[in-house]
């Protein structure tokens, strides 16, 4: 289905080590596996015939270089805002090791000790949000799972939290857009491999 509205391609990075063992990896800076770099390769045929006024990146060179084994280097601006969740303390850290000392936890509920909040994070998002409705264009965005997660929410209106209902595989794309006008966004596409 296509659209002659804007539509923000959501592009999460490929596989790291810790993507692939469950770590939490925030702002660890990971490079991508050899599985990792050939699914970041993969994701070029997938885009491919469709033109961005703008490729934007999270700093990490996960995400990054993603984007250049995408055949999109060239063009990707880093962006602070587009880093991953802070998780502080539990950078590293499995969701059940974390539940072993701390039952119930959830990320977008409970936020990271010495890390971010999901509101903190959402607050990043908006930024996002904010600078892609100025721009008015079709975008293409590389990052990671959990803050890509609250771009969406943010994007459709959610609080921060809302993240926790949308989940992203490695070298995923996603796109957000809109329905009949620029007043009704949307999710097009979710987690396409």
């Amino acid at each position: 289905m296509s659209s002659a509205l804007p539509q923000i391609h959501l592009v999460r990075h490929g596989e790291t080590a810790w993507s692939l063992s469950g770590q939490h990896t925030g702002r660890t800076d990971m490079p991508l596996t050899p599985a990792g770099e050939a699914a970041a390769r993969a994701v070029a045929e997938r885009l491919k015939g469709l033109t961005f006024s703008a490729v934007w990146s999270s700093p990490s060179q996960r995400a990054y270089n993603t984007s250049v084994l995408a055949g999109f280097g060239a063009r990707s601006v880093k962006m602070d805002d587009l880093q991953e969740w802070d998780y502080g303390a539990y950078e590293g850290r499995t969701t059940n090791d974390i539940l072993a000392e701390r039952p119930g936890w959830n990320v977008f509920r409970d936020g990271c000790p010495q890390g971010e909040m999901a509101a903190d994070v959402g607050a990043r998002a908006d930024k996002i949000v904010d600078r892609l409705r100025k721009a008015n264009a079709d975008i293409l965005i590389f990052s990671s799972a959990h803050f890509l997660r609250v771009l969406a929410a943010r994007w459709l209106g959610l609080p921060p939290e809302g993240g926790a209902l949308f989940v992203l595989d490695t070298a995923s794309i996603s796109v957000l857009g809109y329905e009949h006008d620029l007043g009704e966004p949307v999710a097009r596409k979710w987690n396409l491999k």
